[in-house]
């Protein structure tokens, strides 16, 4: 059943559900039936050129209409309804005459914007009310058509036969007009550190009511009023009342990457509002950063960016065990770098976001002091940054460390082979990674394996490490190269010097000042995944260390997966089985306990960061 409503007009205006198979029964009796089509305009003023729709598809919410005869006056004994699949109202029991067809169309909810909709019984009346205080810009669309038709008698060899002359498709116009507001900006950072935009309307008359037949009254002062401009940017009003035209304001609030908050307003002008009509205020914004060289990453400009992430599932094997495309020290997990045609890239190898970040870097061509390249709100985590820096292709105004502003022009690409640079932040979290003195150099092997595999390809006791893995291993040697420079680890070592032993035995005594250099000298390791099907949980020695699944997801808050850790640690710093290094109290008692119990100290602190355990990458 196709969904239909039926009017009736008796004494007033009577709805009913009715579907259309009943309405097609003979109607008992005589009198002419005819269809007609709505469609809708565009808005004048479109960048398209103006062209009709059928609302089909774009249904009306609510459709009321009636039918008027030569003196204006209702007719009330017709049936009829509006098929909102077809998009057609549907007529029945007009008799000869001439008539007028009224149609009021409605997208959305009228009741939203506080508008009522009166019953007609002549076309002078009024029909539709806006509401005499607009505090905000209507959120529906209303629509109008006024058509006139005719039905006549035409004898014929079977009787007299009934003609309906009309216009087989109605065009629906707006009663509204639209404002749209748009700006231009001369620095794309700028337009992403936008706070806040908002329009100030002058005093305007507009007219309230639309009669039956089309005409406005009512007129009505809406006094000055401020919208914003942040998330919507069409308003649409009720007509304006004479030639006035509309004046206002708009305001632009903006940010800079040292916090400070900047103000703009500008002046329009339009032509007083009319139905179905689309008027455009353009604002290009002159901004005292338009100069500004620092590349200022709002969240707004990151996502605009599209960046990618490294070490994601999607990420191919071919990618992520690349050393020349993935490594990283875990003194440096933020690394910058200026490519070779000009973009700043910063890869950065953390669980973590990074706030307030910004990247000075030093040319010597242009000063023999920092200069501000880059602030980010935000480095998310695994962030792969590239952006183009207009040092390479704009004169622009940069500050230096002493607070000085200078101006650089377009500097070759050359400049960047001598650059160094600094990393500034105020995050808690950068401090910690700033306190990885010793740090480890990481890469990811398969040592044979295929992650490709449902079963990881195992060779030997290997098996394919998969990006959900290889997050897992940032994330322990960040923390693992923290902990080894705590004072509170370096104590529990001192302490228990007296049980640390070497490969000969427990007279072979070691002392904590050897274990930390050892633990402290730079190192390089090949991560990877250790396959468990032949009994094996964990692999080290010299460059190589592995561990199985579990460890990597449990090394959090579970002494025994970082007993596996620890133990394949000592045999990567050179001890053998008969040390206190691997099955003796350093691995199954000191250090996996340390680090359970000061996880809360460390860089990554929580496994809720990354969430492996919930990963649709783990092998099953």
């Amino acid at each position: 059943m196709k969904k239909s409503f039926w009017i009736t007009f008796l004494c007033s205006l009577m709805l009913a559900a009715c579907s259309r198979e009943e309405w097609m029964k003979p109607p008992g009796g005589e009198g002419s039936k005819a269809v007609f089509v709505l469609q809708c305009a565009d808005y004048e003023g479109e960048d398209v050129p103006s062209r009709l729709v059928t609302s089909k598809g774009r249904t009306y919410d609510r459709v009321v209409f009636y039918v008027a005869d030569e003196a204006g006056r209702v007719v009330t004994n017709l049936k009829g309804f509006y098929d909102y699949a077809a998009s057609e109202i549907h007529l029945e029991g007009l008799q000869e005459g001439d008539y007028t067809l009224l149609v009021l169309g409605i997208r959305g909810d009228a009741g939203q914007d506080g508008v009522s909709i009166r019953e007609l019984n002549n076309v002078s009346e009024p029909w539709l009310i806006f509401p005499a205080q607009l505090s905000k810009p209507l959120e529906a669309d209303y629509f109008y058509s006024r058509t006139s038709f005719s039905v006549s008698r035409k004898p014929g060899v079977d009787g007299a036969e009934i003609i309906v002359s009309a216009p087989g498709q109605i065009v629906q116009r707006r009663i509204a007009g639209r404002v749209d507001f748009s700006f231009a900006f001369r620095n794309p950072y700028v337009r992403t550190a936008v706070v806040h935009k908002e329009v100030i309307w002058d005093a305007v008359s507009f007219y309230t009511t639309l009669s039956g037949d089309g005409s406005l009254s009512d007129e009505v002062d809406m006094q000055p009023v401020v919208w914003p401009l942040d998330s919507v940017a069409s308003f649409c009003l009720p007509p304006a009342s004479g030639e006035v035209p509309l004046q206002g304001a708009v305001t632009v609030l903006t940010r800079d990457y040292r916090k400070n908050q900047i103000e703009r307003t500008y002046d329009f002008t339009v032509d007083s509002l009319v139905s179905n009509r689309i008027y455009r205020v353009h604002t290009p914004v002159v901004h005292p950063d338009d100069k500004a060289g620092v590349m200022f990453v709002t969240p707004m400009a990151y996502e605009e960016g599209g960046h990618a992430k490294i070490l994601q599932d999607e990420e191919r094997k071919e990618i992520y065990t690349d050393t020349r495309q993935r490594s990283f020290d875990t003194s440096q997990p933020l690394q910058v770098e200026i490519t070779d045609d000009g973009r700043l890239h910063m890869r950065f190898y953390s669980p973590r976001d990074l706030s307030d970040v910004l990247v000075r870097a030093r040319f010597p061509s242009v000063s023999d002091e920092y200069i501000d390249l880059a602030y980010f709100d935000t480095v998310p985590a695994f962030a792969d940054f590239y952006g183009q820096i207009p040092l390479f292709t704009s004169e622009c105004m940069y500050r230096t460390v002493s607070g000085k502003w200078i101006k650089v022009p377009p500097q070759p690409l050359t400049a960047a082979l001598d650059a160094s640079y600094e990393v500034i932040s105020g995050d808690a979290y950068w401090e910690k990674l700033q306190a990885i003195r010793h740090g480890w150099k990481v890469t990811f092997n398969l040592y044979g394996g295929d992650p490709d595999q449902p079963n990881g390809g195992p060779a030997g006791n290997w098996m394919g490490i998969r990006p959900v893995h290889c997050r897992e291993v940032v994330a322990f040697f960040l923390n693992f190269t923290y902990m080894i420079d705590m004072q509170e680890h370096e104590d529990i070592l001192r302490a228990n010097e007296d049980r640390l032993y070497g490969n000969g035995g427990v007279t072979d005594k070691v002392s904590a000042e050897t274990v930390l250099k050892q633990m402290r000298q730079p190192r390089s390791l090949r991560v990877g995944l250790v396959y468990t099907g032949n009994g094996v949980l964990g692999l080290g020695g010299g460059d190589v260390f592995g561990a199985y699944q579990g460890a990597w997801l449990s090394h959090y808050t579970d002494t025994y997966a970082c007993e596996v850790m620890f133990h394949e640690l000592g045999h990567v710093m050179g001890y053998s089985h008969d040390s206190a290094f691997t099955y003796g109290p350093w691995a199954q008692e000191l250090m996996n306990q340390f680090y359970v119990d000061h996880l809360y100290l460390m860089p990554i602190d929580s496994p809720d960061y990354l969430k492996s355990k919930q990963s649709p990458a783990l092998y099953k």
